[in-house]
């Protein structure tokens, strides 16, 4: 068993989105209703993106983002680049809503509003890559901004394989003779995700991490006793589950020395609105033994993302990254009481283990728990109070490993 990779993850992490300046948030809707150019957006994005990073450098952060300033929604437009892809949003004459997952916790959220996801993309057709990445642009430009011996610290958040799958029913994320079955749609969308990162490593790209609020959903007691329900269904969430991993390891292989890790949320929409509670109890054994990526960025702000008792199972070749600072609220954390929750991580890492807790805590990393704008108008906190908040990351790795980055 090899050792657990280092730097990355950094002590202290951040889950890559910033809150984004109004200009800029403002500009992206003008161009959207055809008020503006996307010309007149590039060097107002551009230069929120020097912006950004200057703060994440003062901020100790070594893990650099563009803050996911290039983009509206967290999860990019990979799936909507991809060919065999149509976003049936746009059609005129609509779509059948009852394509929809109900139980899903974000859908069922939406529902709840009276409003439905703004994003509904299906395959129509064969899906393959067209040898252009919707990712890369923005690795290029970052490298233009940060100095060329820290490009391998540069992380770009992806998108989640399941996506465009977990949220619709069983069958339904592709069109009725496209495909046949789950397996032949997971292996095309694989290949499309292995050419994806091969053009990311080509470039210069070292670490990644991959959002992903679907597999946090099957902590959910809600969404689970949902699919119990669904008589459409014909698997358990357990062999879903199981699938998933498959899937995701067949879209995640990579050369060794791409640092790939994984952010496990329960939702981050706008005015820092949750969609799930659950524990990791559920999903732990599978997810830190079974799925092929070297970090763990997990939600622990809060209680209703359990325990840290999971962590007993995780193996001594992998990292967690504890999101113990929360993102969505103003209110600063207790330094001291986040060092503890630190140590406490640790001593149960260090039980599944067997070692110190020392050596447990070379596996671990401090972070928020996620993004601070998943969605262009981001949670409900301020600028300043978001540069407190990393600082406070910053300070909690510095007294919990001190002189490590």
């Amino acid at each position: 068993m090899s050792e657990a990779p280092r730097a990355p993850p950094f002590r202290a992490e951040h889950i890559g989105s910033l809150l984004r300046p109004d200009e800029l948030v403002q500009k992206r809707y003008a161009v959207a209703d055809k008020s503006a150019t996307p010309d007149e957006l590039v060097p107002v994005e551009q230069k929120a993106i020097r912006d950004v990073v200057k703060l994440q450098q003062e901020c100790g952060i070594h893990s650099i983002t563009n803050g996911e300033y290039s983009r509206h929604q967290f999860w990019g437009s990979f799936f909507e680049t991809l060919n065999g892809m149509e976003e049936i949003n746009m059609r005129e004459e609509g779509y059948d809503q009852s394509l929809f997952r109900a139980y899903a916790p974000d859908v069922k959220s939406f529902m709840h509003a009276k409003t439905i996801p703004n994003s509904v993309t299906v395959a129509t057709g064969k899906i393959s890559h067209t040898g252009t990445s919707s990712f890369l642009p923005e690795f290029e430009f970052l490298k233009t901004v940060v100095p060329k011996e820290n490009w391998k610290d540069i992380k770009l958040t992806l998108t989640s394989p399941s996506w465009y799958h977990f949220r619709y029913g069983p069958n339904k994320a592709y069109v009725k003779g496209v495909y046949s079955n789950d397996d032949e749609y997971f292996a095309d969308i694989a290949k499309a995700y292995q050419t994806e990162l091969k053009i990311l490593y080509d470039a210069g790209l070292r670490n990644a991490q991959c959002d992903d609020p679907n597999l946090a959903y099957f902590c959910s007691e809600a969404m689970l006793e949902g699919w119990k329900k669904d008589k459409e269904n014909f698997q358990t969430a357990d062999e879903q589950f199981d699938a998933y991993l498959r899937f995701y390891n067949d879209c995640f292989k990579r050369p060794d020395d791409f640092h790939l890790g994984i952010h496990l949320c329960r939702g981050n929409y706008v005015g820092s609105k949750h969609f799930s509670e659950g524990a990791y109890d559920n999903i732990a054994t599978k997810l830190f033994n079974n799925l092929d990526v070297s970090t763990y960025y997990l939600e622990y702000d809060t209680a209703r993302a359990g325990g840290f008792e999971p962590l007993k199972q995780l193996p001594k070749n992998k990292n967690v990254v504890l999101g113990v600072v929360t993102s969505k609220f103003a209110a600063l954390e207790d330094q001291k009481e986040m060092v503890d929750r630190v140590f406490k991580a640790a001593d149960y890492v260090a039980e599944g283990s067997k070692q110190s807790r020392e050596e447990a805590l070379q596996r671990l990393s401090v972070s928020p728990q996620c993004g601070f704008a998943s969605h262009a108008e981001g949670n409900s906190l301020g600028h300043e109070d978001m540069k407190k908040k990393l600082k406070l990351v910053r300070s909690i790795a510095d007294e919990v490993w001190p002189g490590q980055a």
